[in-house]
């Protein structure tokens, strides 16, 4: 008989009723004993299939992927990033569960492992096994020591990118302040963005460069101690119309939702294809 010895009453009764819901078949307490006043949870594997068996070894599996470790994240967090503020915690943990969900490639790709479910059979295998007395705390700890490893890279990677995420909020609305104060040096402007970012007028007569240069306000430079890029938030900000066509390919590009969250309700999303129709017609107008 196996039994698995937990360090309080919570964990223990989270196991137990996991592996009941999650074996699907009537047990009784004899197969499946759970001693409320000393933590353990008893499995006789004697009394169970080699289907039933491997059914329990999944089980601990995924009660070591789920509500375990859920738990140790937010004790790295706590414990040795020091975050207890559920807000902040709760934002981090979003960022965790995007990468683990394949949401965030990008964040992956820093990650020098990745979980993988295999590390924790291989380690519940052996466990069964030896068919021995197991203190839940002592398996995490040394069996799982590689694990914890990863654990705590995703966590580390989170939390930057976390911090990077206020940074660009803090930025967007020191940005948007200004744009309150501004008045609009042109009711309409059209902004087309492909490899580069043009603007134009409201009659689609391009604004070039030169002029551009010539419009932007250089106290918005010197007293932003952050970096503007001159070719694009700039000019933009300096101009300040009342409303922006922008015609683009991707609108989930970065530039795209910078512009879009400074300049909120002015800004129209317009795909690259209505640029040319509209333009098109300007021309013929003025012909």
């Amino acid at each position: 008989m196996a039994e698995i010895i937990f360090q309080n009453k919570d964990d223990s009764e989270k196991f137990y009723h996991h592996l009941l819901n999650e074996l699907g078949f009537t047990v009784n307490e004899s197969i499946i004993l759970h001693n409320e006043d000393r933590y353990i949870v008893k499995i006789s594997e004697q009394q169970l299939s080699k289907n039933q068996m491997e059914k329990v070894k999944a089980a601990f599996c995924q009660f070591i992927l789920t509500a375990k470790r859920d738990d140790w994240f937010r004790a790295i967090l706590q414990q040795r990033y020091f975050y207890t503020d559920p807000y902040e915690v709760q934002q981090i943990m979003e960022i965790v569960y995007s990468i683990l969900a394949g949401q965030r490639e990008d964040l992956a790709a820093i990650l020098k492992r990745t979980i993988e479910d295999e590390q924790i059979k291989e380690a519940v295998d052996h466990v069964f096994q030896e068919n021995i007395s197991l203190q839940f705390e002592s398996f995490s700890k040394f069996r799982l020591r590689t694990y914890f490893d990863i654990l705590e890279n995703y966590v580390g990677i989170s939390i930057d990118e976390y911090k990077m995420e206020q940074e660009y909020q803090m930025f967007v609305q020191t940005l948007r302040d200004f744009l309150k104060n501004r008045q609009a040096q042109i009711p309409v402007l059209h902004l087309f963005f492909d490899e580069e970012i043009m603007f134009f007028h409201a009659d689609f007569t391009e604004i070039k460069r030169a002029e551009l240069v010539k419009m932007i306000d250089r106290k918005l430079l010197f007293n932003h101690p952050v970096y503007i890029d001159s070719a694009s938030i700039a000019p933009l900000l300096s101009i300040a119309p009342a409303k922006i066509f922008f015609y683009v390919k991707d609108p989930e590009a970065p530039l795209v939702r910078t512009i879009k969250n400074i300049f909120e309700e002015r800004v129209i999303l317009k795909p690259l294809q209505a640029f040319a129709k509209k333009d098109f017609a300007a021309r013929m107008d003025q012909s």
